[in-house]
């Protein structure tokens, strides 16, 4: 029987994380993966868009998505909004990376690890998800291909 999760948001409200909790999330997940972590099928219910409307179950099966979520519970907690949705965003990022050919120079997977892109970082940390709990690959493309204004160390912008 999977654990079960009631999610009080629908997945396009998913709430925005900051991208360093996002990182944490993935070097969590790395290491978890390493030490062969196994964790129980999570069922997630995201409450309906109105009052009246079904419910979204989502179930999660996959052995290496059940380590992560193990690995976030443990660490961050999945009992609490910004756990579920530092979760969800990270199986959503894992997704599209695996899904569109265009992220791969906003990535590189090597031998000491995995280095992603500030800006892919910061994307998948605050992008919408979609009703499928997934990102909006053309969204996602769109977004990465604005430029940005320069900041300082401090995220301030130049005078």
């Amino acid at each position: 029987m999977p654990t079960a999760c009631a999610i009080p948001f629908t997945p396009e409200a998913t709430p925005a994380i900051q991208p360093r909790a996002l990182l944490r999330a993935w070097d969590m997940a790395r290491d978890a993966a390493t030490a062969a972590l196994e964790g129980p099928p999570r069922a997630f219910r995201f409450r309906g868009r109105a009052k009246d409307a079904p419910a979204l179950d989502l179930l999660l099966e996959d052995r290496d998505a059940c380590c992560w979520a193990e690995a976030l519970d443990r660490r961050v907690g999945l009992d609490h909004a910004e756990g579920i949705a530092t979760l969800l965003r990270l199986l959503a990022l894992l997704e599209v990376m695996g899904r569109a050919p265009w992220l791969r120079g906003h990535f590189d997977i090597g031998r000491e690890g995995t280095v992603l892109h500030p800006e892919l970082l910061r994307a998948a940390a605050t992008q919408p998800l979609d009703a499928a709990a997934r990102f909006d690959e053309e969204g996602l493309r769109q977004r990465l291909a604005r430029p940005r204004l320069p900041q300082d160390s401090t995220g301030a912008l130049p005078p």
